[in-house]
């Protein structure tokens, strides 16, 4: 299999702060990877770098077989092969659109339609998505007026749109309720194992939101990597207790995941 993603000592600094620290990383196609970490860590500065819209101050990143500062290397063709759903993006799209109207401006790379004309293929596209994520009643609803559980599920919807060779998920399930996680998590265990899915990784801060069907972890603790490999493998309670600095129970109850503090004494 081929690397999608390969970071090679790569160092992220700002006002002398290294928010990343000679971080060498590889995710390969079809793999699903999910990055762990407390608050600070620099899980979202490596998922930018994955975008392509942050380049490493040292080091070297590649992504689907382009090098970030390379020689001959245009982001702005780089940029549509990869899906990215998450808050910031979700803070760029207009309120006053509509569900299907939000997911169709992706096919031209924008975030709010202006006179472009879709074509009808365009539009069952979008609507397979929507309808796969639960939101094919809502295709006239406006994008402000969603619950955060909806308002996430048509983020994936618009990242799936320009089929991405790579998905990045920036704390998908953040700000949902249990059913509203459930829910979503539901989805995303589908969506990762479909084989014909894109390659993913998600952001997340706890084990629970982790899917059936993801299959590697990184844990990253003040811009390092602990642990990096086959969630079997890795998701253990030292490496977890590690990231997070207090000691921690992993336990895995069917194909999901739990965490708990130890109790004080």
């Amino acid at each position: 299999m081929s690397d999608v993603l390969e970071l090679v000592d790569v160092s992220v600094v700002r006002d002398g702060r290294a928010l990343v620290d000679e971080v060498s990383w590889s995710v390969k196609e079809g793999e699903r990877w999910v990055i762990l970490g407390p608050n600070g860590a620099g899980k979202t500065t490596l998922l930018n770098i994955a975008s392509s819209y942050l380049f490493p101050t040292k080091g070297s990143a590649t992504i689907l077989g382009e090098q970030l500062g390379g020689v001959g290397t245009d982001v702005f063709e780089l940029r549509p092969r990869i899906g990215m759903a998450g808050i910031a993006m979700a803070e760029k799209l207009p309120k006053g659109q509509t569900v299907l109207q939000t997911v169709l401006t992706a096919a031209y790379g924008m975030t709010a339609t202006w006179h472009e004309d879709y074509d009808p293929v365009d539009e069952e596209r979008a609507k397979a998505f929507l309808d796969r994520l639960g939101m094919n009643d809502y295709l006239d609803r406006k994008f402000g007026t969603l619950s955060e559980g909806e308002r996430k599920r048509t983020l994936i919807a618009r990242a799936m749109m320009t089929d991405p060779e790579l998905l990045l998920l920036d704390e998908p399930a953040a700000g949902l309720d249990l059913g509203g996680r459930e829910d979503l998590v539901r989805r995303l265990g589908r969506l990762a194992r479909d084989p014909y899915a894109p390659s993913m990784i998600m952001v997340t801060h706890h084990v629970e939101e982790i899917a059936p069907g993801f299959t590697h972890v990184l844990m990253i603790r003040q811009g390092k990597v602990l642990a990096a490999g086959p969630v079997e493998m890795e998701l253990t309670s030292r490496n977890l207790s590690l990231c997070f600095g207090l000691p921690l129970v992993v336990e895995r109850v069917g194909d999901r995941w739990t965490a708990q503090g130890l109790p004080l004494k």
